[in-house]
């Protein structure tokens, strides 16, 4: 056998491993969502790593609806290597599902946005997508108290996702 098949066939083996040992989730989304109340200001409470959040810290996003429907998206943040602002913004609109937005920050490309869990008052939201690779939580204030953080990680867990790997983002 020629080395150039071999090195072949075992990368083709790991990326198919690799793709069946990904984890599983539940990314049903909240039965009910009130748009009006969840528009606003939120506080990153924690986070998965991802790079287009990479060091940044004092994380907030701010969500507004248009009198036509659209939601415009703000999300800013400190990079704690340069110490600057970075500030992104988007856009939003419904998804498919009541809990459910698609998200662009970039041209015409939409990302899933699925509200896993919400408060009853709109205090704290569970945040993930169709990717176990995603996963946010906010709250209306900077800090959350210790039961509440527990209580959301028991429910992130309860879905499939690794709490461990969460960031706790500094505010």
């Amino acid at each position: 056998m020629n080395k150039g098949y071999i090195i072949f066939m075992a990368t083709f083996i790991l990326a198919a491993v690799s793709c069946n040992a990904q984890t599983t989730i539940n990314s049903t989304t909240v039965d009910n969502l009130d748009l009006k109340r969840y528009m606003g200001r939120w506080y990153e409470i924690a986070r998965y790593d991802h790079s287009f959040e990479r060091n940044l810290e004092y994380c907030e996003t701010f969500y507004a609806l248009g009198d036509d429907g659209k939601i415009s998206v703000t999300n800013t943040g400190i990079n704690t290597r340069t110490e600057r602002r970075k500030t992104s913004y988007g856009k939003a609109k419904a998804g498919d599902a009541p809990g459910q937005l698609r998200v662009s920050f970039f041209w015409i490309f939409y990302s899933d946005y699925n509200i896993l869990a919400l408060d009853e008052e709109y205090e704290w939201a569970l945040i993930g997508s169709k990717s176990p690779k995603y996963l946010w939580i906010l709250a209306r204030t900077r800090h959350i108290d210790a039961a509440t953080k527990e209580h959301i990680l028991t429910i992130a867990r309860s879905r499939g996702y690794d709490t461990s790997k969460l960031i706790w983002v500094r505010q």
